[in-house]
C-alpha cells in the first residue's frame, strides 16, 4: 500500500490563477489584432471573456484567493494622454468588484505584451518619448482601479517581450535586432521605476513587482554551452537588472531549453526533444527541478520575497497537468523549507486562451474552451487545483 504525506503551505500563502486581457478578450485596436498564428488562426476573437465575465468569475473564484489579470489598454485609451473611456472603466470595475466580493483579490498587470496601435505607430518601446504616454496610462490605471487592487505587476515578462518582439521577431513589431531589444528593455525599466513611485505614493502598503520569465538554458556541446551562457546572461541577469524598484520578484517558468547550439523546443523542432531523451509538453522540455535552481538564484542575488506569477504546461491532457502541478508544488514546498521567502503560487492559466503567435490550440487552461462555441468546461486538473488551494497543500506519495 502506498504511503502518503501531506505538504502543508504556510498560513496566508497566496494561491491563484492568471490570464492576460489580450489573450481572453476580443482584440481591440492593438498590436496583436490580425496576427496570423502558427496553428492557422487569426488573432481576433479569443475566448469571449468580455461577454462571459460573470460565468468566468464562477471558475476564477474556485482557484484560490488571487486572480492575476490586466485590461485592454487600446479600449481604455483611444490616443496618447486621452481620458479613459468611462464605459470601459465601468466594465472592468464591475468585474473587479464582483471578484473582490467573492473573496478574490486582484493582482493587476499593467503591461502584458499588448500596446495600442497608436503607441506602436509612434515607435513603440524603441521611442523614449513614448514612456510619458505609458506612464500616463499607468497612472490612470492606478487612479481608476487602485482601490480594487491588492498587488501590482507593472510589466509581465519584459524579457520575453523584448526578446521576441525586437530580437527573434516572432512577436509584434517583428523586429530582429539585438540592440533594439536592449533599447526596449531599458525603456521599460525606466518606465517601471517611475510607475513604481506613482503607485507607492498613492498606495504605500500595496506590493509592486514585475513578472520575470525564467528559462533554464542547457548547452549540449561546446558551442551549445556558449549559446546557453549568453542566453542565460541576457535573460536572467541583464534584462531583469533594469527593474530596480521592487517589493518582490514575480517569477514565471515553463521552459528548459537544450542548446545544440540551436535552442531546441517542440514548437521549432518537433520530435527532437524526445530523441534527445527529454520529457516535454507541446512547447518545451519538461524539467521542473531546474526551476528550483532558478528560484534559489533570485533569492540569493536579490534577497526579496518571491511570488510565482505564472507556471504550467501546454497540454490537452488534464492528467498530465495534474502531475505537473504536483511536481512543481513539491518544489515550491521544498524551497520554502530551504529558507526562500516564497509568498505564493499563481497557475497559468485559468482557462485555455489564445497563445500569442502560436494560437488557441496550444492549451494551458484548468478550464477547457471549445474553440467553436467558446463554451467552458471544468477539467479534472481544475478540480484538483481547486482542492489544493482550499486545503492549502497537497497529498504526495512517498517512495519506500
Amino acid at each position: 500500500m502506498d504511503k502518503t504525506r501531506f505538504l502543508k503551505f504556510p498560513e496566508g500563502f497566496i494561491w491563484g490563477t492568471s490570464t492576460a486581457a489580450a489573450q481572453v478578450e476580443t482584440a481591440g485596436d492593438h498590436n496583436w489584432n490580425g496576427v496570423k498564428t502558427k496553428d492557422g488562426y487569426t488573432f481576433t476573437r479569443t475566448t469571449d471573456h468580455e461577454k462571459r465575465r460573470d460565468e468566468d468569475i464562477e471558475y476564477i473564484q474556485q482557484f484560490g484567493s488571487m486572480y492575476r489579470c490586466g485590461v485592454d489598454w487600446s479600449r481604455l485609451q483611444l490616443e496618447a494622454f486621452a481620458p479613459f473611456e468611462p464605459n470601459v472603466v465601468e466594465e472592468y470595475r464591475d468585474f473587479f468588484k464582483k471578484l473582490n466580493a467573492r473573496g478574490t483579490q486582484i493582482m493587476f498587470v499593467i503591461h502584458h505584451f499588448m500596446n495600442p496601435n497608436w503607441f506602436e505607430k509612434n515607435g513603440t518601446w524603441l521611442n523614449e518619448d513614448n514612456l510619458t504616454a505609458f506612464v500616463d496610462y499607468a497612472k490612470k490605471c492606478v487612479d481608476h482601479f487602485g482601490d480594487l487592487v491588492a498587488n501590482w505587476n507593472t510589466f509581465n515578462e519584459p524579457n520575453v517581450y523584448a526578446a521576441n518582439g525586437f530580437f527573434t521577431g516572432i512577436f509584434p513589431p517583428f523586429k530582429k535586432n539585438y540592440f533594439k531589444a536592449n533599447r526596449a528593455i531599458k525603456n521599460m525599466g525606466k518606465a517601471h521605476d517611475i510607475v513604481y513611485d506613482i503607485i507607492k505614493k498613492k498606495y504605500p502598503d500595496i506590493p509592486v513587482g514585475i513578472s520575470c520569465n525564467t528559462v533554464y538554458f542547457k548547452g549540449t556541446n561546446i558551442l551549445g554551452k556558449l549559446v546557453a551562457k549568453i542566453a542565460d546572461w541576457w535573460f536572467i541577469n541583464f534584462a531583469p537588472q533594469h527593474f530596480a524598484k521592487l517589493d518582490y520578484w514575480g517569477l514565471s517558468y515553463y521552459a528548459y531549453m537544450p542548446c545544440t547550439p540551436f535552442l531546441i523546443s517542440e514548437v521549432d523542432y518537433p520530435g527532437k526533444l524526445a530523441k534527445m531523451g527529454y520529457q516535454h509538453d507541446k512547447m518545451w522540455a519538461y524539467v521542473p527541478s531546474a526551476f528550483k535552481e532558478i528560484i534559489h538564484r533570485f533569492h540569493k542575488k536579490y534577497n526579496k520575497p518571491i511570488i510565482i506569477t505564472e507556471n504550467g504546461i501546454c497540454t490537452d491532457d488534464p492528467q498530465k497537468r495534474i502531475n505537473s502541478i504536483k511536481d512543481y508544488l513539491q518544489i515550491m514546498h521544498e524551497v520554502i523549507q530551504e529558507g526562500v521567502n516564497l509568498k505564493g503560487y499563481i497557475h497559468w492559466s485559468t482557462w485555455d486562451n489564445f497563445e500569442w503567435n502560436l494560437g488557441p490550440t496550444y492549451r494551458f487552461g484548468l478550464v477547457k474552451i471549445d474553440l467553436d462555441t467558446m463554451e467552458r468546461q471544468m477539467t479534472d486538473a481544475g478540480l484538483y487545483y481547486a482542492k489544493v488551494t482550499q486545503d492549502n497543500g497537497l497529498e504526495i506519495k512517498i517512495e519506500e
